[in-house]
Parts: C-alpha cells; sequence; structure tokens
C-alpha cells in the first residue's frame, strides 16, 4: 500500500474531531500493514511524514496520521493509542457521498 493512497482515503471531510482520529488511526494502521517485510520503519515513516505533511492543516485525519507518525518517531519504543473505531451506524452511501 502506498502513501498515496493511503493519503487520499484520509483526505475526507469527517463530520467531527472523534471521526477524524479514528480515520487517521485506520490510516496509520493501512500504511503501517502495508509496508514490506523488509523496510526501515524509519526511513518509511519519515517519507511519509514529509508526504503527508503539507495536507495536516486542511484535513484533520491527515493530521492525526502525523501526529501518530511524529510520536512513534520520537519515542518508538512507547506504545501508541490505536483503536479500531467503535462500530455503529454513520448514515451509510449518502453520508459517504456527502463526505466526499
Amino acid at each position: 500500500m502506498s502513501i498515496e493512497r493511503t493519503l487520499t482515503q484520509l483526505q475526507v471531510n469527517p463530520r467531527t474531531a472523534e471521526r477524524a482520529r479514528e480515520i487517521g488511526q485506520l490510516g496509520y494502521m493501512q500504511w503501517l500493514g502495508g509496508l514490506p517485510a523488509k523496510a526501515c520503519y524509519l526511513t518509511e515513516a519519515t517519507c511519509a511524514y514529509m508526504a503527508a505533511a503539507p495536507f495536516r492543516d486542511t484535513d484533520p485525519a491527515v493530521e492525526e496520521f502525523c501526529k501518530l507518525l511524529k510520536a512513534s518517531l520520537d519515542a518508538p519504543l512507547t506504545p501508541l493509542d490505536l483503536a479500531l473505531p467503535k462500530p455503529r451506524r454513520r448514515g451509510g452511501a449518502k453520508e459517504r457521498r456527502l463526505s466526499l
């Protein structure tokens, strides 16, 4: 999974800060899961941060993604606060169309 695809998926218009945080965390987990097995995390995380940084001010989910990358680089042995979103109804296809 490339950083460009992850960033494209993060550039949505979440209705709440909580939803932006959920999307940012999901983006981080997706990006992390898509790294090659022998990739250098420091190099990949730095490149991902540099690619995402220009979008931090306009996209709240990208800002959360950047925070997670920065936290992982600043304190590599500290666990990150990651969680899957709680299952709930979010409006279905109509809401997805409105978020674009």
